[in-house]
């Protein structure tokens, strides 16, 4: 017997993906809008000038630009749920402003000399600076986050503090695994799990809030944004020695040079033998790291088979990603949050 209920639901079905359909220039247009929007409000968002080594470094940082992926997600997860974007904007640039204190902060730890192509503000300035800007950025997030109408403002200051929290305590296991050499990649996984994709699943889980989600919807960003952030920072990893300098902004390979713990470097040690495993073992204890022992450790990396797995880790979480999508009703933004996370997968800085 005919159904005109059921028939409708297929047209729906059938129409839906049509309708929500983008082609690549749609998306990188739509994205360049959001970001054109994200760095109006970061430009904004400081308007004191003095004392000057506080705020110069902070519009500094600010000015550098990036994917602002993590400001993107706010506002495309609010629309996803029905939100309206101008409600996500303050939010969106807490969270871009809470990932740049981490930036500040993570190159004085790690020393490290260049950022998106230019200085760290610890080198340009000093570290004393470095620390009091990055410091003073954490402010500013959360004056920005205040301004956040809406009625779940209270579960939206819950999950942004959560993060901070789980993205410093993630910044210190990192540091305590560089003096270790019995790390394991289930240890790994658990550390970028709190210092990256914790920042970009409450970024997701934010939007959904402020847009007025419910549970289902906003669990099911949060699992998008931890997979997405799980996928990010392998790929990371692995552009770390497989990228360019011009790519990258910085020289390649300084994961290795500084003995860091990552994907690659764990699963290569799982599986190397001999002098490739000796080679490792000097990179874990930091001894005789020289920019010459980059392309023996990136053959090593080839032989060992840990370049494809890291490759189909990030695959596998960028597949989780997408499936998580699957529970919010199809819409303009959910397609964008889909093609944000492929676009993720096949980037190469």
């Amino acid at each position: 017997m005919f159904s005109p209920s059921v028939f409708l639901l297929s047209l729906i079905q059938f129409y839906y993906p049509l309708i929500h359909s983008l082609t690549t220039e749609q998306f990188h247009t739509r994205y360049s809008q959001y970001k054109a929007r994200i760095e109006k409000q970061l430009r904004q968002l400081v308007n004191n000038e003095e004392p000057a080594s506080v705020y110069q470094p902070i519009r500094y940082v600010l000015e550098a630009g990036g994917k602002r992926v993590r400001a993107a997600l706010v506002i495309l997860a609010c629309e996803a749920v029905g939100g309206q974007s101008s409600d996500a904007v303050p939010a969106a640039v807490a969270l871009e402003t809470l990932h740049n204190f981490t930036l500040v902060h993570d190159d004085v730890m790690d020393n490290s000399s260049l950022r998106r192509g230019r200085a760290t503000v610890h080198t340009k300035w000093d570290t004393n600076v470095a620390i009091l800007s990055g410091d003073e950025m954490i402010a500013y997030a959360y004056q920005s986050l205040l301004k956040t109408t809406s009625t779940n403002i209270r579960k939206v200051m819950n999950v942004f503090t959560d993060a901070f929290i789980q993205v410093c305590e993630g910044q210190g296991f990192d540091k305590e695994f560089e003096t270790r050499c019995d790390v394991t990649l289930d240890e790994y996984l658990m550390m970028i799990e709190k210092k990256t994709a914790r920042v970009i699943s409450a970024s997701c889980e934010i939007g959904g809030y402020i847009g007025n989600g419910t549970t289902r919807e906003v669990n099911a960003l949060r699992t998008f944004g931890k997979s997405l952030g799980l996928a990010f920072q392998i790929q990371d990893d692995l552009l770390d020695i497989t990228g360019t300098e011009a790519q990258l902004g910085k020289p390649i390979g300084g994961d290795v040079l500084e003995g860091k713990k990552t994907y690659l470097l764990l699963k290569a040690l799982e599986r190397a033998k001999g002098n490739n495993k000796k080679i490792l073992l000097n990179v874990v204890q930091k001894k005789q790291l020289t920019q010459a022992i980059i392309p023996a450790v990136l053959d090593i990396y080839e032989k060992t088979g840990a370049l494809p797995h890291a490759r189909k880790q990030v695959e596998l979480f960028t597949h989780n990603a997408q499936q998580a999508l699957n529970r919010l009703q199809p819409a303009s933004a959910r397609t964008m949050l889909s093609m944000l996370a492929q676009q993720l997968l096949e980037r190469n800085s």
